[in-house]
């Protein structure tokens, strides 16, 4: 297989190792070696939605272990952060690319002494029962012509919130999980990363998604970045979640973005509520754990 055969067979995939979710209309094959190119520098790319964090890139592609045979791909990536990880993405056959790539996640994991290691590989549907896990990565598109959906009623910044619903953050936080007690973290050593939108019921939040920002893509076109979504689960069934949702909308709308790359698992509630609002299915991200 020829270089250019794989960086087509890699960038066939709404998705790029290291990097994440991309748009359509981003020219994938000028986009994947640009991520070669900075590969294993430790600094991250003007157009990366991780760099928005600070420090240095933890993640990083195993050059050396690209695989690649008539019908399949392999491509390996070692992340340093926490325990560590290797993800060996499959492309191609995937019944010749998953036993291959199991082998090949459980050596590298070995080498490299991390305590995981990962198949992953893209289909176009969920009728997959071999993942442990199965995102869909989905588009959300903004019309500037049109009117931003209507928030909902409750739906405060977290800095508007009074002090008792502000304190109770940090508790919501830990029983949220899902990225949320990282972003208390943050707010406790003075970080602004953007508005949380949350809702309360009394003094208590019980909802919240965010932080709201937006980075531009490859192209400088604007996008708003993934957030942090949840409402604690004896509050769902209220109204909280749609409420939530339609003031995120209505932020990116507000303030230019063209559009929204988002994975949500399958059968989730933020999955039902992005496909009830009609969001473009590009992919769907299987994940499964490999032994060794």
């Amino acid at each position: 297989m020829t270089h250019t055969d794989l960086a087509d067979r890699i960038t066939a995939t709404s998705y790029l190792p290291t990097l994440g979710p991309i748009h359509p209309h981003e020219r994938r094959p000028e986009l994947w070696q640009q991520v070669l190119d900075n590969n294993g520098t430790g600094g991250f790319l003007p157009f990366d939605k991780a760099r928005v964090w600070g420090g240095l890139k933890q993640d990083a592609i195993l050059t050396d272990r690209i695989t690649a045979g008539d019908d399949f791909a392999l491509v390996p990536v070692l992340d340093r952060s926490g325990p560590g990880t290797v993800d060996v993405y499959c492309y191609g056959n995937l019944d010749q690319a998953k036993p291959r790539g199991a082998d090949l996640a459980a050596k590298a994991a070995a080498d490299h002494g991390t305590d995981r290691a990962r198949l992953k590989w893209f289909t176009t549907d969920t009728a997959e029962t071999a993942a442990d896990r199965a995102v869909r990565i989905q588009l959300k598109t903004f019309e500037p012509d049109t009117e931003p959906p209507f928030p909902g009623w409750g739906v405060d910044a977290l800095t508007d919130q009074p002090p008792g619903a502000r304190a109770s953050f940090a508790g919501f936080a830990a029983r949220a999980k899902d990225g949320f007690p990282f972003l208390a973290s943050r707010l406790v050593e003075g970080l602004n990363d953007g508005p949380i939108l949350t809702v309360r019921d009394l003094a208590q939040i019980v909802g919240a998604i965010g932080p709201m920002r937006i980075l531009p893509d490859s192209l400088g076109v604007p996008r708003l970045l993934p957030q942090y979504f949840t409402v604690l689960p004896e509050h769902r069934g209220n109204g909280y979640g749609r409420s939530l949702w339609n003031a995120a909308m209505a932020w990116g709308h507000e303030h230019g973005a063209a559009y929204q790359l988002l994975q949500t698992e399958i059968g989730g509630a933020s999955d039902r509520l992005c496909q009830s609002d009609g969001l473009a299915s590009l992919s769907v991200l299987h994940t499964h754990k490999v032994a060794f």
